[in-house]
């Protein structure tokens, strides 16, 4: 087991080091630069749009799943362990400085995260539920490569649903399992308490999970928050020393964990990576389920949630453990270092509160895995019974998880999501002229002070579109929430 482990590691730096991390910083270079840093300067947009929690209709009826819905989904995905148990081990790895380069990938990857949820929303195709889409369908559509769409499908399943909720699953296990003085039985009932509640939900479609997130993840998000800001208000004299250390030991040699600038960076995008999944090709499988007007939309309130989920999420966690004043030299990985810090300010009694807090936040990221692997199966097979044996898999895969090393899951699970990532990058890489088109068209729409609309037949020469018709010509009347103009 630990041969296995040590190599999948090494396999997955060499491809971090020497393709992923080349790929993501220059196109989200150029994708800053090319679209006038859309990232920044359309932040109040962001939070227009996501105010819209009403779906388009059709005979009074919803198309799908609304903006805010669509946010909640691919946030239930982002807020996971990612946010408690990432920062820990990026600190652990790579010292304070780590934390600087998830920032930093965080808003160069919110351009890539616009390119790629625009490109969803695009290329996205109906289904019983509403809509689906994703890179596996702009890749097919936009790029005429369905070889490529299968490709990515595969690894996104691998990755998601079961190697990243196996992940959460596991953390959730950790955590009660060490509230509760570690009896050895307690993973078995973690897992199988999770297993029935995830096939509880995911048996229900789309509709019923982003019904579960929209409830859920506000309110997770919230009682961390208010966690962390109390333990920060407590060490408030600690802040300003805990903010220097990230700055001064991004550059340079942390002498505490051992850590060069090289294995500093690196360990803050991964981390970064698997926390926000900008550039991943995830989220667009959860923005291409929204009836909204124009495809821009959700490519800004996918942005949006990488900010959410980074700047808000993972920092509380890394000011919780900073301020904590922690011995990083001899830092266990994973979800114990933050859970040290929580109990070490708050007391024994903060154990079980984080453990449920934890149980919130990993069901949920469970959750938008699952959707995210199903809208790939269903890119794959539309057979019933294909999708049905996913789901007892993904059920599956889930006990398994509660139980397994998290050390072999980690490395696993980071060598999927640079395959991912690379596969997912090269593909917005070749369509990004599309999605500029896209946003100079919602731009000069919002210049004239109406609420951006987009038909097919405002991107002539384009192929591959289905769902956006002419207004027109849609079966039924389609109702357009303020849709002449923004007050």
């Amino acid at each position: 087991m630990d041969a296995l482990n040590g190599f999948i590691l090494s396999a997955g730096d060499t491809l971090w080091t020497w393709a992923v991390l080349p790929v993501l910083a220059l196109l989200g270079v150029y994708f800053t630069v090319r679209s006038g840093v859309v990232q920044f300067r359309l932040i109040p947009e962001m939070f227009r749009t996501l105010a819209d929690k009403t779906p388009l209709t059709v005979d009074g009826k919803p198309q799908s799943i609304s903006a805010f819905q669509a946010f909640s989904v691919s946030a239930a995905s982002r807020v996971g362990v990612g946010n408690i148990a990432g920062v820990g081990t990026a600190i652990a790895i790579g010292g304070p400085g780590a934390v600087f380069w998830m920032w930093t990938m965080a808003f160069i990857g919110g351009a890539s995260s616009f390119v790629e949820s625009t490109l969803g929303q695009l290329y996205k195709v109906r289904d019983a539920d509403g809509f689906r889409g994703g890179p596996a369908y702009y890749m097919e559509r936009g790029l005429k490569a369905r070889w490529m769409g299968i490709l990515f499908a595969i690894i996104l399943i691998v990755c998601f649903p079961f190697a990243f909720s196996s992940l959460q699953a596991n953390t959730i296990s950790a955590t009660v399992s060490s509230s509760f003085g570690g009896t050895t039985w307690i993973p078995v009932v973690v897992g199988v308490v999770l297993a029935v509640l995830t096939a509880l939900v995911v048996f229900g479609g789309i509709r019923r999970i982003a019904s579960v997130t929209q409830a859920v993840v506000p309110a997770m998000a919230l009682g961390y928050l208010l966690l962390g800001l109390v333990i920060v208000a407590m060490n408030i004299d600690k802040v300003p020393a805990a903010f220097a250390s990230i700055f001064t030991q991004a550059f340079g040699f942390n002498e505490v964990v051992g850590a060069a600038i090289g294995v500093i960076i690196m360990t803050g995008v991964k981390r970064g990576m698997f926390s926000n999944e900008a550039g991943l090709g995830s989220a667009p499988n959860a923005g291409a389920s929204a009836a909204v007007t124009h495809p821009v939309k959700q490519g800004l309130v996918q942005t949006l949630g990488v900010y959410f989920d980074t700047f808000l999420v993972c920092s509380i966690t890394a000011f919780i453990i900073l301020v904590s004043t922690p011995d990083l030299a001899n830092a266990t990985q994973g979800i114990g270092l933050t859970q040290e810090a929580i109990v070490g300010n708050l007391g024994e009694w903060s154990n079980v509160l984080l453990s449920s807090i934890i149980f919130l936040l990993a069901f949920s990221s469970i959750l938008g895995n699952y959707y995210y692997g199903e809208s790939n199966i269903e890119f794959i097979s539309s057979r019933r019974s294909v999708l049905t044996t996913y789901r007892v898999l993904v059920v599956a895969a889930i006990f398994g998880g509660s139980i397994a090393s998290a050390d072999l899951i980690w490395n696993t699970a980071d060598g999927i999501m640079g395959l991912m990532a690379l596969v997912n990058l090269v593909a917005i890489g070749l369509l990004s002229g599309v999605a500029f088109k896209l946003l100079k068209d919602y731009t000069e729409q919002r210049r004239r002070g109406i609420n951006p609309v987009f038909t097919r037949d405002r991107l002539p020469g384009v192929t591959g579109i289905e769902c956006w018709e002419d207004e027109l010509t849609v079966t039924g009347p389609l109702t357009i929430p303020d849709a002449t103009r923004l007050r």
